[in-house]
């Protein structure tokens, strides 16, 4: 995560505190100091950070922060609020036009990925909205952007318009968006040119395009891995453009990450989305509160959520639920679950979505191999039916079988067995109703002070929840 070292830092700045039953005025200062270095350090605008430093004091000691029964929490809590606001407040809507297709620019320099966001943002919007896209080819000076966009197309099976790199791009937009009415396509993806700085003619070209084609949203590229640099791109763009949002691109990159929360305060405009990898899907939208909680090591249950209820099939996931509750749950189920939850993306990216997880021992180092899933697959696709519906016939003689069939030591198959009827047994007394084990080992994540942390992401995330749910009854009545 691009946000790495700064929530190491901000985690430890707070944890500082976290572990006082009371704080002083001066642990209080001495608190603020070291955010305001990690945030500094981190490639924050300095103005920016001076402005978030005095926000925080101001609110910790003109609240009584000092004198409250849980002092920290009350300062994690102004910490979380405040790194909330600093990156927009509340998630920014996507702006579809009233009268179809939507049409979309996508801006900024060359190498920030503007092309793969594009395919990238086509994908999330026919998913989510249901929306049908039509890419246009609109960066002339560089044919291989063409090329790209035109295999995206088809790996996305979405149609790419071109008119080659002889014509005004101008041109290419306003045919671009025609055909899309022609041919009953909701949504308009213009990919245009980049350059490798901002200049007078790139300006110019874009503003022309954005006449022609009167965008509904005018979304900027930016890659994190450019650093402060970030930011003044996105200045020097928005005053020409007056863009609507920026999407952040490589932000699972060895990153600072500091110039994403710069951009809201110095443009004014929003982060709508992210980009976290090289996959189609690998795209999410942008949520302040819920990066404000990873950052600061408090987790994010309800991405975690979204992505169970996006990746997993609920039949399956009821089927599995009453195997287990039966304690029925075979190798075969094994493999299904292990499929679903590599749905979800990386397994050390949905641990560290959990509170308090991020400060169990050796967490920061944990690196899973999505070759070990292969292993582990080829293990027990190298059992019998019989073995896989029925683990206790599993002799040594047929573990050695299973070892020699799936080129794997005999040692990792019986490491494999041992863990899943570990893993089993565990399932088993969660599901009837035996949660002490569950609970202990959730009291002992990264002790008192990280302990306070998860203990108030789930208290916000339970706030979260009601929100929602008085929102959905809004809209009923």
């Amino acid at each position: 995560m691009a946000f790495e070292g700064l929530s190491d830092r901000l985690q430890s700045a707070i944890g500082s505190v976290s572990r006082k039953g009371k704080i002083t005025e001066a642990d209080l200062k001495q608190m603020m100091r070291e955010v305001r270095l990690a945030l500094l350090e981190a490639d924050v605008n300095f103005k920016v950070v001076k402005e978030f430093v005095r926000k925080v004091n101001e609110r910790a000691l003109g609240s009584n922060v000092l004198e409250a029964l849980s002092p920290a929490q009350q300062v994690v809590k102004i910490v979380n609020e405040e790194l909330t606001e600093l990156m927009g407040g509340e998630q920014a809507p996507f702006n579809f036009s009233t009268k179809p297709p939507t049409v979309v620019m996508m801006v900024g320099l060359q190498g920030a990925g503007k092309t793969t966001t594009a395919g990238k943002l086509a994908s999330f919007l026919h998913k989510h909205e249901k929306k049908r896209p039509l890419l246009v080819a609109a960066d002339v000076y560089r044919p291989a952007a063409i090329d790209q966009l035109q295999t995206l197309g088809q790996q996305l099976n979405y149609p790419v318009f071109s008119l080659g790199t002889d014509v005004d791009p101008v041109e290419i937009a306003r045919q671009g968006i025609e055909k899309a009415r022609i041919d009953g396509r909701d949504l308009v993806i213009i990919d245009t040119a980049g350059r490798l700085h901002v200049d007078d003619t790139l300006m110019t070209e874009l503003q022309n395009i954005k006449a022609v084609a009167n965008p509904s949203e005018i979304l900027l590229v930016v890659d994190a891995m450019t650093g402060q640099d970030a930011v003044n791109v996105a200045q020097s763009f928005n005053d020409r453009l007056d863009i609507t949002g920026v999407i952040i691109t490589k932000l699972d990159g060895d990153t600072r990450g500091g110039a994403a929360l710069s951009i809201r305060s110095i443009t004014g405009k929003p982060i709508k989305f992210t980009g976290r990898g090289e996959k189609l899907t690998d795209f999410e939208i942008f949520y302040p509160e819920r990066m404000a909680s990873r950052i600061l090591g408090m987790g994010d249950m309800m991405t975690l959520i979204e992505k169970a209820q996006q990746d997993f099939d609920e039949a399956k996931a009821a089927e599995i639920a009453d195997k287990i509750k039966a304690n029925t749950f075979d190798f075969n189920d094994f493999i299904d679950q292990l499929d679903q939850v590599n749905k979800m993306g990386p397994l050390e990216d949905i641990l560290k979505m959990i509170p308090g997880m991020n400060k169990m021992a050796g967490m920061d180092q944990l690196k899973i191999d999505p070759k070990d899933t292969a292993r582990m697959k080829a293990i027990v696709l190298s059992m019998t039916p019989a073995e896989r519906e029925n683990p206790d016939i599993l002799s040594q003689n047929r573990r050695k079988r299973i070892a020699a069939g799936s080129s794997r030591p005999l040692a990792e198959v019986n490491r494999l067995i041992k863990q899943f009827n570990e893993s089993k047994k565990m399932m088993n007394q969660m599901s009837n109703g035996n949660m002490k084990g569950l609970e202990g080992m959730m009291g002992g994540m990264g002790g008192g002070g990280q302990n306070k942390l998860s203990q108030i992401a789930m208290q916000q995330y339970a706030r979260r929840q009601k929100k929602n749910k008085m929102k959905k009854l809004k809209k009923k009545k």
